[in-house]
């Protein structure tokens, strides 16, 4: 994707460490993805095939290790600061076209409520702006997904459209589902809610 600048291994918030997974992280994520399977399911197609061995995950994130360091996809787990804890996953996703990057994100079941998807997602969305230089971002969120819509909303995100029919079967052999996107361009950003949130690294706002 031309134009695009790599974003940093490493991001540090108020409360959260970002960065980029090692293989030596799968007990970590198994860990927090095995104790949340039902929350998962509701919304990650990929939750389905947990529980996996702990040597199927070291792959994947020897792949996910990879892909960011290609620049295909900048994928980050979400530690706490002191990096005992793994409380979700999130990334920046090249899949949506130039000059453009799709948010993701998920939180283990333990730690939903406590406003740490809200801040991985605002730090990505300003390395997204600030670092990457892209003119517009993008959530795809589950219509029925009331509270990650309203995240996206409170980041200062706009829906822009319903798609239906977008979203993969879940569970598995259902009919697919529609997909709300909404949206940030580099307009819009400096005023929006996510700028405001402090990352190291990055200018007070």
């Amino acid at each position: 994707m031309v134009g695009l600048s790599e974003p940093p291994r490493r991001l540090v918030t108020e409360r959260l460490l970002l960065r980029r997974y090692h293989p030596r992280d799968a007990a970590l994520l198994k860990e927090a993805v095995d104790s949340s399977i039902d929350h998962l399911r509701t919304y990650m197609e990929w939750a389905w095939t947990a529980p996996e061995p702990e040597a199927v995950v070291r792959d994947r994130l020897r792949e996910f290790r990879r892909s960011f360091d290609r620049g295909r996809d900048w994928i980050y787990g979400i530690f706490t600061r002191d990096e005992t804890e793994l409380l979700g996953g999130c990334g920046l996703h090249r899949r949506i076209g130039p000059e453009a990057l799709e948010i993701g994100y998920w939180i283990r079941a333990s730690r939903v409520r406590q406003g740490y998807t809200f801040e991985a997602a605002a730090a990505l969305t300003r390395i997204a702006f600030e670092r990457c230089g892209v003119v517009r971002t993008e959530i795809h969120v589950d219509p029925s997904n009331g509270p990650s819509i309203a995240l996206a909303e409170k980041l200062g995100f706009v829906r822009e459209a319903v798609l239906r029919k977008r979203l993969p079967p879940m569970p598995p052999g259902t009919e697919r589902r529609d997909e709300v996107l909404l949206s940030l361009l580099d307009e819009e950003y400096p005023a929006s809610p996510a700028a405001r949130v402090a990352v190291a690294g990055l200018p007070a706002r």
